[in-house]
């Protein structure tokens, strides 16, 4: 376990496409080979200590709750007082850090081809380069609908444009993603979140504008690209279930 880390994991969608009349659940209790989403991605976790991990729950947030009893939950209010997207949602555990001024982790709770092994890879990397924020990404080359990481002609980290945003031409050649996973400084990403803008196609405030919010204050940023491209993969459909628990019968 490592004492000086801690994580807050998003968990609070309710995955509209997953739903139906005789199915309702939040998405990261969903199941995967016979174990909920949210597990493999707290086992992929498990080298934090579980009070370190704050999970933010919304939709049926109760089943969420009562299955893990163990981590540390804040809950997205119904208003989304906040706002709207990723961004806003962390900044629901902000009270529950409070001054801690260590690492934190940002995981997606719908993605359960994450491993340890990767986050931990992720870590060394964010230290070794001394970053205030570190990306996860993937390289793969078919075109998903998910954000991309921009790079200039020297292979210097730009930031990330969410795939609503993207022009046609980055949506043709970037083939690098991001996975939405990444760790900060935790003091300078909270006194930063307060600073996103929704002036984007979704009016949401996304948490993946911090790394050019990062570059602008001169603090320093970075990525760490996954060996593993099946970890890019999200469950936002019935199809990415069933592709996702494929892959994961693949490697038993």
């Amino acid at each position: 376990m490592n004492e000086n880390l801690k994580a807050v994991i998003l968990a609070a969608g309710e995955g509209a496409r997953l739903q139906s009349e005789t199915s309702q659940m939040p998405k990261p209790m969903r199941m995967v080979s016979d174990k909920p989403i949210l597990d493999y991605v707290l086992k992929a976790a498990d080298f934090i200590n579980q009070k370190d991990i704050i999970i933010v729950v919304g939709f049926m947030k109760e089943m969420i709750i009562e299955s893990f009893p163990e981590y540390t939950f804040v809950v997205q209010d119904d208003e989304n007082i906040l706002g709207y997207g990723t961004g806003a949602a962390v900044r629901y555990a902000e009270q529950t850090i409070g001054d801690y001024d260590g690492d934190i982790f940002v995981l997606m709770g719908d993605m359960p081809l994450i491993t340890k092994e990767t986050l931990l890879n992720l870590y060394q990397e964010h230290k070794a380069n001394n970053n205030d924020c570190t990306n996860l990404s993937c390289e793969v080359n078919e075109v998903l609908t998910i954000g991309r990481i921009l790079r200039d002609e020297n292979d210097n980290y730009l930031g990330i444009v969410e795939n609503k945003d993207a022009t046609d031409e980055q949506k043709r050649n970037i083939k690098e993603y991001n996975t939405g996973n990444a760790i900060f400084n935790s003091k300078k990403l909270f006194e930063q979140l307060g600073n996103l803008k929704n002036n984007n196609n979704s009016k949401e405030y996304y948490l993946t504008d911090i790394p050019k919010i990062f570059i602008e204050n001169n603090y320093k940023v970075g990525v760490y690209k996954s060996k593993n491209a099946n970890e890019i993969y999200g469950a936002n459909s019935i199809e990415e279930l069933k592709l996702i628990e494929s892959i994961l019968k693949q490697s038993l």
